[in-house]
């Protein structure tokens, strides 16, 4: 059965979210978080993958970014699913050019409202059009391919 690639970042945001809390191996938790429902789509899979790989390679740049954005909250007080949802937005933002940003940011804010509390879908959405702002000032954010004109 396709899947969507929403319902791939929120495997890619379960493996990352499973790694924070027990530090298994990730290797495994993709495989037994991501792999048994995306095995039939291998394209979906490496997306899943590419996801959680750059999240972790890029972590304390998209926490830079995070905490200078955060000022009014401490970010080890963050939602643990909000910070990882960030930290997804950004290296989408900056590591996939194919993807737009106000996509990136949709997609972010509905899994937060799924997955998080009632406040994360707006919190989410503030942080990431704030930072998105940041990196366009910048000359940070490099998007190309179809749909793109205008971002």
């Amino acid at each position: 059965m396709a899947k969507s690639r929403r319902e791939v970042r929120e495997k890619a945001m379960q493996v990352l979210y499973a790694y924070e809390i027990s530090r298994e191996p990730i290797e495994m938790l993709l495989e037994t978080i991501a792999g048994e429902e995306l095995n039939d789509e291998p394209e979906l899979y490496r997306f899943a993958q590419a996801l959680v790989y750059s999240v972790l390679n890029h972590r304390s740049e998209a926490d830079t970014l995070i905490r200078e954005k955060s000022r009014h909250w401490d970010f080890d007080r963050i939602a643990t699913v909000d910070r990882i949802l960030l930290r997804l937005g950004i290296v989408e933002f900056l590591h996939f050019p194919e993807i737009p940003v106000k996509v990136t940011i949709n997609e972010c804010v509905e899994i937060a409202k799924r997955f998080s509390t009632d406040q994360s879908g707006a919190f989410v959405n503030g942080m990431l059009d704030s930072i998105a702002g940041v990196l366009r000032e910048q000359d940070r954010i490099r998007k190309e391919g179809r749909g793109l004109i205008g971002q």
